[in-house]
Parts: structure tokens; C-alpha cells; sequence
């Protein structure tokens, strides 16, 4: 009796209650589908209306019957691909004279090479290299000159720059000379060839960019804002000046804000550190965030503050492989903060998708309608009547439990 009329109250609750459906916001149509895989290349303004880690996004069909059916996709950024291949070398001989000192490797197979990799036991050192290539150790051919080797190390900073980079060459004998008039104590070289596939990136134009000093902390702050949220995965900084700098960099983007009596609160997160130097490219690669807002921290300690003279940010192209498996109007859909990131059986079969495939047209932004479901009608919708009911159920209740104690 007890769990019928539990039952029964619940029932009246639930029928006063109202459940907004998991919907999504926005539609464009697909145009132009002819084959089994298709690839979408998401415009801009998609990646605003979106969530951060992209798990609101569908491709939703209408068949002909009116009969809803969801395509499986792959999400791919078009990253660049770096395959190392560590070429063997053994090291000949050390040898000086007043130019410097001389370190002469030779690599017994015919492999082409595009980097040397060194490591010195010196912490601290500012050395310039060129690097020579000879079939025979007889005619040098020379491949760099005047290279800029450093490494810095104290309580405040770690640093090492020791990389050197050339167009692909292949000699049998490569011949390094370090002018240095302190002996360079090479502890390992790594001779390698590094393959790269160049990624595809968009580039955002700077909206706004402000510089402010921190004279307190000794800090130049930069703020930048784009034209609209998009993925970001690298920003590159040019400096005007001519002088050899080093200064310790973060950056980090606006993740949240709240808006206070006082003005708005923002909340951030770093995106990566690193140094802005005189001798590299300055330029800082991170995972691809979307955002519209950063901050660049410079620790300038008692420096002169850098003059900063162009800013660029890059963001990886964002593509969907979709595979189409019924005829149907299909459109990609987007905009739920409730949805789930989707879960698809290719995901796990990327090889077998196509290399190359036709890209789809995007028809215009459709918003879809928001539809408020109300549950059944309520049983009785006079309230006086409700709870008339109500102190009745409460008293045949009472009349129950005390029937049941004069039993006992």
C-alpha cells in the first residue's frame, strides 16, 4: 500500500515537470556529396560557436522517409610530420691550430644529412662553427659558416642552443671547426636526416595588440586580440633590435572571465615558456587551443625593454573525413554544451581511408529551433484539489498504521 501510494505522489510531481531537450544550435547543409568519403575543411567562424575540445560536433542526415541518421567522421589537423633518421658517424680525430679546433667524422654508408646535433660538457659558452664536407679529406667544400653555438646556465636560466641546420647534403667526411680559443669538450654528436611534411596552417590577423611595463616585476606584457575565437598553435615575435637579447617568455591565453562590480576578471592559462633570443626564430609552437585573447610575459631582469615589432599567430588547418554510407541530406551540426564526444568504429581504421578526397561545400548558417518539451498533463490541475487529495491520502495513511498497531 505504502509503495502504491509513493508511486502515486511521484507520479504527481514529475507531471508539473518540464525537460529541455539536448539540442544543437546551429546547421549548415552539405553540398556537393557524390562519393562513400568526403573531407570538410571547418571555416572560422565555426570554431566560436563550438566546444573547446570539439565533442559537439555531428554530421546529422534526413532521408528521404524523414528518418534521422548520424555520419562517422575523423577529426584531423593538418600538423607537419617530422620522421629522424639517426645517421651512424665515427669520430677520426681532434685536431687545432690558431683558427680553433677541428673535429673530423667520417659516416661509411652514402646517406644524405640535414643536422648535427652536439652536446659540450661546458655550461657556459658562446662559440662560433663551420661545418665542411669532403669525399676524399682532401677538397673541403664548405656547408655553414659563422654558426652561432651557446649555452647559458645559472640559478635563474638553462639554456642551450647547439643544433645546426643545412640544406640536405651527403659527404662521406664532415669536418667541424669550433673558433674557440678554450677547448670545446664534446661529450656526444648526433648526425641525423630529418624528412618533414610541411603542415597547412591559416593565419589570424592581429585585431589589437597593447604593450604595458610591469616596472615592479621588470616585465614587458603584451596583449593581443583576434577577430574571433579560432585555433591557435603558434605565435612568432620580431624584434626590431639589432643587440644580442635573451629574455625569458610566457604565454598564456584567456581561458575564462567573470564579470565583477570592479570590471571583468580574467582567468588564465599558459600555453608554453620558452626565450626570446637573438640567434633563434622566435617563434613558440604549442597544442592547438582555440582562443581569442593572450598575454606575452617578457622578463626583461634589468634590461632595456625589447622593442616588439610585428606579431603573426598561425593555427593548424581543422578538416573532417566523413563517410557517407546512405543517401540522405546531411548537415554539419554544432553547438551543444551537453554533448558527448562522439565515438565511431573509423577511428580505428584510419588507414583505410582514402588519400585523397573531394572537400565539400558549406551551405549558409541555419539556427535550429529550440523545442521546450512539456511532460503529460497533470492528473488534477485545480491546486485546492491537489491538496484535498493530498490530507486525504495522509489520513487513510494514519488510519492503516494505526489499524496495524491495535493488531499487533
Amino acid at each position: 500500500m505504502k509503495a502504491k501510494i509513493s508511486a502515486f505522489f511521484l507520479l504527481l510531481i514529475c507531471s508539473y515537470s518540464y525537460a529541455q531537450n539536448d539540442q544543437y544550435t546551429y546547421k549548415r547543409e552539405l553540398l556537393g556529396i557524390t562519393d562513400l568519403w568526403h573531407k570538410i575543411v571547418l571555416p572560422e567562424e565555426v570554431f566560436g560557436k563550438v566546444s573547446p575540445d570539439f565533442s559537439d560536433i555531428r554530421i546529422f542526415g534526413l532521408t528521404k522517409y524523414n528518418d534521422t541518421i548520424e555520419a562517422s567522421y575523423i577529426l584531423q589537423l593538418k600538423t607537419e610530420k617530422v620522421v629522424r633518421t639517426e645517421v651512424k658517424f665515427k669520430l677520426l680525430n681532434t685536431t687545432q691550430n690558431e683558427k680553433g679546433y677541428y673535429f673530423t667524422m667520417e659516416v661509411p654508408t652514402e646517406e644524405s644529412v640535414n643536422q648535427l646535433m652536439l652536446n659540450f660538457k661546458q655550461d657556459n659558452f658562446d662559440w662560433k662553427l663551420s661545418l665542411e664536407g669532403s669525399q676524399n679529406q682532401q677538397e673541403w667544400f664548405t656547408i655553414v659558416d659563422d654558426y652561432r653555438i651557446l649555452s647559458i646556465k645559472n640559478p635563474e636560466t638553462s639554456y642551450q642552443f647547439t643544433k645546426v641546420t643545412f640544406p640536405v647534403t651527403k659527404y662521406r667526411y664532415f669536418r667541424i671547426l669550433i673558433k674557440s680559443r678554450e677547448k670545446p669538450d664534446l661529450s656526444y654528436a648526433k648526425i641525423e636526416f630529418n624528412k618533414v611534411t610541411n603542415g597547412s596552417f591559416n593565419t589570424y590577423p592581429i585585431e589589437k595588440s597593447e604593450n604595458s611595463e610591469d616596472k615592479k616585476q621588470k616585465l614587458t606584457l603584451v596583449e593581443i586580440s583576434l577577430k574571433a575565437p579560432v585555433p591557435v598553435s603558434s605565435i612568432k615575435i620580431d624584434v626590431q633590435n639589432t643587440f644580442d637579447y635573451y629574455r625569458p617568455i610566457t604565454i598564456s591565453y584567456i581561458s575564462d572571465s567573470v564579470k565583477t562590480e570592479q570590471g571583468w576578471k580574467y582567468q588564465y592559462r599558459q600555453l608554453t615558456s620558452g626565450t626570446l633570443n637573438s640567434f633563434e626564430n622566435n617563434e613558440f609552437v604549442f597544442e592547438s587551443t582555440v582562443l581569442q585573447k593572450l598575454k606575452i610575459s617578457i622578463l626583461n631582469q634589468d634590461n632595456a625593454p625589447l622593442t616588439i615589432e610585428k606579431l603573426s599567430a598561425k593555427g593548424y588547418i581543422h578538416e573532417l573525413l566523413v563517410r557517407f554510407t546512405e543517401p540522405a541530406t546531411y548537415y554539419l551540426t554544432y553547438g551543444n554544451k551537453k554533448a558527448y564526444k562522439p565515438s565511431y568504429d573509423i577511428e580505428r581504421f584510419v588507414s583505410k581511408v582514402p588519400d585523397t578526397l573531394t572537400a565539400l561545400s558549406l551551405g549558409e548558417v541555419q539556427l535550429i529551433k529550440q523545442k521546450e518539451i512539456q511532460a503529460a498533463e497533470p492528473l488534477i490541475k485545480n491546486k485546492k484539489w491537489l491538496w484535498a487529495l493530498m490530507i486525504v491520502l495522509i489520513m487513510v495513511l494514519g488510519w492503516f498504521s494505526l489499524k496495524m498497531l491495535k493488531t499487533k
